[in-house]
């Protein structure tokens, strides 16, 4: 009898993973001598560019009263305060100028911060580290460095094309995320005449590995019930072509089309805005397709669609989450969601003992299903 699990029964604490590089905005919504607003993992953010054009992010609320920074006065380098005027850099956070102390008071203005993230710029977002939580305390410190740059589109040539797209889910990160990595729904919700039906179900038998804080569906060649890969055959045989497909935590699923010297790279992630909110950014790498009357435009649509159904479908199943139903998940098509949570449960008590991640995958593995 397959095994049944509850995704739904989660810590509510272990919803959103802070310590984690997110996608913040789209880059050409960013613009410089504006303030824009973000919401990540329920922090309020700022988000602009200085002088130079570099992205900065802070929390948006000033450490003296609490007024939103994004309804601030701007100049390229500082960021002041509507309220009192203070000022602050927008790199780091630390206060510049309090205007209204005078000249005999010795209060140590640089000692303020305003709260600050990492903040990188890669493949046409804003990518912003969130750190893990400090002790409670008022105000802030000095911000804290990113472990690592903020993740980037496997590429392989110099010359590509670079497209993406977003939407907002109204679901917690769990249920997007296994929504995402769920390889049975694609012949019921992505039908199209031009994809796949429902009649094309067969079974598909693909081997998965471990790797660091996620795991691989290894190097196969695609699905034959999908019209749009059968168009790679035009670009090489149809044994040389392969798909290798990664998930990582906290939130990102890779995808690597390879066809001879043609390739295709995604990199989809799925945002937790507030702990019933996501958003789905799906950003896209090619240089296939080329010589394809209207190749970029027609990818464009085929992600749009696919986007559009998975958003849809969010939207349905809110509704039934609503009323906090009993969930199951099933062996073998529901196996990557099993890892998901387990992946999630060690890499939190590996924080919380200090001590290495236990991964839960202990080798290569063979998962079956319909699709």
């Amino acid at each position: 009898m397959p095994e049944l699990d509850s995704p739904h029964s989660q810590a509510p604490d272990s919803l959103m993973l802070t310590g984690f590089w997110y996608r913040a905005l789209p880059a050409d919504r960013v613009h410089r001598k504006r303030l824009h607003k973000a919401l990540l993992l329920e922090i309020p953010l700022v988000i602009g560019r200085d002088r130079a054009g570099r992205p900065f992010a802070l929390r948006d609320a000033c450490p003296h009263r609490g007024m939103p920074l994004h309804c601030g006065n701007f100049d390229g380098e500082n960021l002041e305060c509507c309220y009192h005027g203070w000022q602050f850099d927008v790199h780091n956070g630390q206060c510049q100028l309090i205007p209204s102390l005078t000249a005999d008071q010795t209060l140590k203005v640089d000692r303020i911060y305003a709260g600050s993230y990492p903040c990188e710029e890669e493949d046409g977002f804003v990518w912003v580290y969130i750190p893990d939580p400090g002790p409670p305390g008022a105000g802030f410190s000095q911000p804290e460095e990113a472990p690592e740059p903020a993740p980037v589109i496997e590429k392989f040539s110099d010359k590509y094309k670079l497209a993406y797209l977003t939407a907002d889910m109204p679901v917690s990160i769990d249920h997007g995320i296994i929504g995402l990595m769920d390889p049975a729904h694609g012949p019921f919700v992505h039908q199209a005449w031009w994809w796949r039906s429902r009649h094309s179900i067969h079974e598909k038998s693909k081997n998965f590995e471990p790797i660091p804080k996620g795991f691989r569906m290894s190097a196969h060649t695609p699905s034959s019930n999908s019209a749009p890969y059968r168009l790679l055959r035009l670009y090489a045989a149809a044994d040389s072509i392969t798909t290798t497909i990664d998930f990582a935590l906290p939130n990102m699923r890779s995808e690597t089309i390879r066809a001879g010297k043609y390739w295709f790279s995604s990199l989809t992630t799925v945002t937790p805005i507030t702990r019933n909110q996501c958003r789905i950014d799906v950003v896209a790498a090619w240089n296939i397709f080329r010589g394809l009357p209207f190749g970029p435009q027609l990818l464009k649509f085929v992600f749009a669609k696919f986007v559009e159904q998975d958003r849809r479908t969010m939207e349905l199943q809110a509704e039934g989450l609503r009323h906090n139903p009993h969930l199951m998940l099933i062996d073998d098509a529901d196996r990557p969601a099993k890892w998901y949570f387990q992946l999630k449960a060690a890499h939190l008590e590996a924080k919380r003992t200090g001590g290495e991640m236990k991964h839960p995958m202990t080798g290569p593995v063979t998962l079956k299903w319909r699709s």
